[in-house]
């Protein structure tokens, strides 16, 4: 049986503009087609990347800044064009993986592993529209391939320093009437001193990560289908706790469970001779979290679990050629149950119980009215079971000024739900407004060299009102502080970023590829009535760049060097603490021993840099790794 899968070692293709897109209109489409600004991770980028997390993959990308506290398995927060990393939906096929347990309700990627049998879209700017609360710096989905052909599958194995071993499996197969995949991941390490090493920390965190991924379609008829979809992936994090008073953090014996289960069923008819095309879904997240002090007389420290429970309908019409739609209904309710840290005055605590709902509806026309010129708009109504009603809309234009010219532009506007902690905890403020933003981007890209050169040029700009916030009651004569009296959440903070991205893709000749791309981003706190007005948000470098340099030798070996600069940024709202900036340089090979076999290897941070993205917390330093990857 010839293999599915070919892991040998080529020249990569230059980037074109025709990349398929899911993401931005909930449909497949050409890129070509779309206004918005949007990056595509191909399943080999990921694969000769040879990233551990999908967090440093999207490091790489323009717009976007990560921070993580230590290393792998520590909190890891994903900001794009400046917004707050919990104003971004991350989707796994669609299906919403941000935590309802969370303060802010985002999503921790210190968990969420690369697999090369995937592909990541990143939707830049404003997008509640299509994708709903949250979506106002930018919408993070992993796409899965769908189960095609005779049976074909692969493993890998690498290990390396501070003791790593990573293993990574999948078999798949589709025939007529039934395709499946299965698939798991295992990834173990000795980690590094959540507590940075340069201020005193040397007891290592490690991190263990255990998942696993199914999927199913049936053809019912030649109209008619039906999938399940489940990903689950369990993993236990040592970190750091209090004092020193620096930066609030020491060597602890502190650990924690992250689990997590995503589940989707759904049903899928065509009618009217396949122009029109419906699905009717059911999606499902639960995610548990745990965290224990050996040396607290009451071990357990933190318990909560999040739920979010989703029931939709999309439509897709083709109007005629030149006309379709996109038109749907959700119903989403998000539960809360979390517990607080036992002790001497409360030692069995009662669980803090609630759920909100968020009923919606939302359609979207496009059109190419001319051969050349791609037309979109649509609107969302949103019904909050507190905040009340939100209307979003936006518009995108793609035009191919020429064959080689593609000029895109793009306004969209977003909405962030107040959350259930933020509504309901000892904090909480049941009056609280939705978040809103509205944001607009213009670009060009050009094609160059017969397509063996591209390169774009990206401005954004985006207004954030209503955010919320935390009020203390400390000397404040607030009269809800009668029975907040610690505090509590109100809207009051307003956020404004602009910015340019920058990208370039070079064929140079039939082995060379070399890809850059700069990200220059002012992001401030626009509040006049804050002390800290005008100020820099915290955590984002105004400047980020990455470069990779690859070369394909005749002898099946690929070598890259890759390079990433973080510019100076700040880790508080006063700008008085400076996180330094950086260039962390990787170097990556693989070597093709057969069409189906090759061994790889890096060497990660090659010159040891020391940086934090989170002050107080150590970074990963330099480690050289090795593996093999087989496909059948």
């Amino acid at each position: 049986m010839p293999p599915a899968v070919s892991v040998a070692a080529t020249a990569p293709e230059p980037r074109t503009l025709d990349r398929v897109v899911v993401t931005a209109n909930r449909i497949e489409q050409l890129q070509s087609g779309i206004g918005d600004s949007v990056t595509v991770i191909e399943p080999d980028e990921i694969r000769s990347s040879q990233r551990t997390m999908v967090a440093d993959l999207l490091a790489a990308t323009p717009g976007v800044v990560v921070s993580r506290n230590g290393g792998f398995g520590a909190v890891t927060s994903v900001r794009i064009r400046g917004a707050e990393t919990d104003q971004t939906v991350v989707l796994i096929d669609g299906v919403k993986l941000n935590d309802p347990s969370s303060v802010g309700g985002g999503y921790n990627f210190g968990h969420l592993l690369a697999n090369d049998d995937a592909r990541i879209e990143i939707l830049r700017g404003p997008q509640s529209t299509l994708w709903g609360s949250q979506a106002i710096g930018g919408v993070v989905n992993i796409v899965t391939s769908v189960p095609e052909g005779p049976l074909s599958g692969s493993l890998s194995a690498e290990g390396g320093a501070r003791g790593t071993a990573a293993l990574n499996a999948r078999a798949e197969a589709g025939g007529e009437r039934f395709a499946w995949r299965i698939g798991g991941n295992y990834l173990t390490t000795d980690g590094i001193s959540s507590f940075d090493k340069r201020f005193g920390g040397s007891e290592k965190d490690g991190y263990r990560n255990v998942g696993f991924n199914v999927r199913g379609l049936l053809k019912l008829s030649a109209a008619a289908s039906a999938e399940l979809r489940s990903t689950w992936s369990k993993g236990r994090a040592e970190f750091d706790g209090f004092p020193p008073p620096a930066y609030g953090l020491a060597d602890t014996g502190e650990y924690g469970y992250h689990e997590e289960l995503v589940a989707y069923a759904g049903l899928n008819l065509t009618a009217l001779d396949g122009r029109l095309s419906n699905r009717f879904g059911f999606a499902y997240t639960d995610t548990d979290r745990e965290d224990f002090d050996p040396s607290n007389p009451y071990p357990k420290t933190f318990d909560a679990t999040g739920r979010n429970e989703r029931w939709e309908y999309q439509g897709t019409l083709l109007l005629n050629e030149r006309w379709d739609a996109v038109f749907g209904l959700e119903s989403e309710t998000s539960q809360l149950e979390t517990i607080s840290a036992p002790s001497d005055f409360d030692p069995n605590p009662v669980p803090m119980k609630n759920d909100v709902r968020l009923d919606s509806a939302y359609a979207q026309l496009s059109t190419t009215a001319l051969k050349t010129l791609t037309l979109t708009a649509g609107l969302r109504y949103d019904d909050h079971e507190t905040f009340g009603d939100s209307t979003t809309g936006r518009a995108a234009l793609a035009w191919s000024m020429t064959p080689t010219t593609l000029v895109r532009a793009s306004y969209g506007e977003g909405f962030k739900a107040p959350t259930l902690y933020q509504l309901f905890s000892d904090y909480g403020n049941e009056a609280l407004a939705a978040e809103k933003a509205e944001g607009w981007d213009a670009g060009i890209e050009q094609r160059l060299l017969d397509g063996t050169l591209v390169v774009s040029a990206t401005y954004f700009s985006r207004d954030t009102n209503n955010m919320i916030d935390f009020v203390s009651c400390y000397g404040n004569a607030d009269p809800r502080c009668v029975t907040r009296p610690f505090g509590f959440y109100d809207n009051l903070q307003k956020t404004t970023a602009d910015g340019v991205e920058l990208g370039l893709a070079a064929q140079l000749g039939e082995r060379l590829r070399f890809t850059a791309n700069y990200t220059s981003l002012d992001a401030q706190n626009a509040t006049r009535s804050d002390a800290n007005f005008g100020r820099a948000l915290a955590r984002r470098p105004k400047q980020t760049a990455n470069a990779s340099l690859s070369y394909a030798w005749p002898i099946g070996l690929t070598t890259t060097v890759a390079v990433q600069h973080a510019g100076r940024s700040f880790d508080d709202p006063a700008n008085t603490i400076v996180l330094d900036d950086y260039t962390l340089v990787d170097l990556r090979a693989t070597y093709a021993v057969t069409r189906t076999l090759e061994i790889f290897g890096r060497l990660e941070n090659a010159f040891d840099e020391k940086y934090q993205t989170a002050a107080g917390y150590g970074s990963i330093g330099r480690g050289l790794f090795a593996g093999i990857r087989q496909a059948f």
